[in-house]
């Protein structure tokens, strides 16, 4: 179905997506992004998946914007409509996701590729993998959300420092701040990747999309409004048959089986 990324699904319910444009590491052009937002649909439309793990072939994870494709001197190019129509409705369906999406940043990973990466709930990384926020190289801003996660994750001064200086960021230093969960081997990062999104996909996934919900709208939140939010959504798990399961697994001392519902 796709020729710039390749889109599988264990039997665990894992979906895994590849960027597959290892001679240009990986660059997002036209293409790239209109298969990712095909694949982030068929994931968002698949009640079978249950998690889902995004990554690059070759020695990159995602180096950014295809500059060759989208460079342009001509005046009426405008590259605030090109940011809105390619990576604003990207990001916002991975944000929306409700099962928990992972980055196994096997390499570079610059501009766009590092704001995809932000884009996920968690960030798995292979040492030896850099990251760069490089839109001021080239006399821009953040997008692809960047601006928005990356001051969450490392607080504005680093994520401010990090932007207007472009630095190149090693995995290790990124995990001192909690912008990168872990750090693995390369050899290891995919499959100890997979590993933990399968055991999330094992996991009460309706309680994980809304705990994904209460931290993230929380955090803008008054005090009194989240805990109406963390009541409301409580609620809801309460009633879940994942709730019942749950409590049903323990007191018959044996696994759980989770439906998600």
């Amino acid at each position: 179905m796709f020729d710039t990324i390749q889109y599988e699904v264990t039997k665990a319910g894992v979906a895994i997506i590849t960027f597959l444009r290892p001679k240009v590491m990986n660059a997002i052009n036209v293409q790239l992004g209109q298969e990712l937002y095909a694949a982030l649909k068929q994931v968002e439309n698949d009640k079978t998946i249950r998690a889902v793990v995004i990554t690059g072939s070759g020695r990159a994870f995602c180096s950014g914007q295809d500059l060759g494709e989208r460079i342009t001197m001509e005046e009426h190019f405008n590259l605030g409509d090109s940011v809105r129509q390619r990576y604003n409705p990207i990001v916002t369906k991975m944000h929306n996701l409700r099962i928990p999406t992972i980055a196994a940043v096997n390499g570079a990973a610059a501009g766009a590729g590092f704001g995809l990466a932000l884009a996920c709930d968690l960030r798995f990384a292979a040492k030896g993998a850099k990251f760069t926020m490089a839109f001021s190289k080239i006399g821009l801003v953040p997008d692809s959300g960047s601006s928005y996660f990356l001051t969450r994750l490392a607080g504005i001064g680093k994520a401010l420092e990090w932007t207007w200086t472009a630095d190149v960021l090693t995995a290790e230093t990124l995990a001192e701040y909690g912008v990168v969960n872990r750090v693995f081997e390369p050899q290891e990062l995919v499959e100890e990747t997979l590993a933990f999104a399968e055991r999330l996909a094992s996991g009460p996934t309706l309680a994980y999309s809304l705990t994904k919900q209460a931290m993230y709208e929380n955090f803008q939140s008054s005090l009194g409004e989240a805990l109406e939010r963390e009541a409301r959504l409580q609620g809801i798990a309460g009633r879940s048959h994942d709730f019942r399961e749950g409590v049903r697994a323990f007191i018959e001392k044996r696994p759980p089986k989770y439906l998600g519902m």
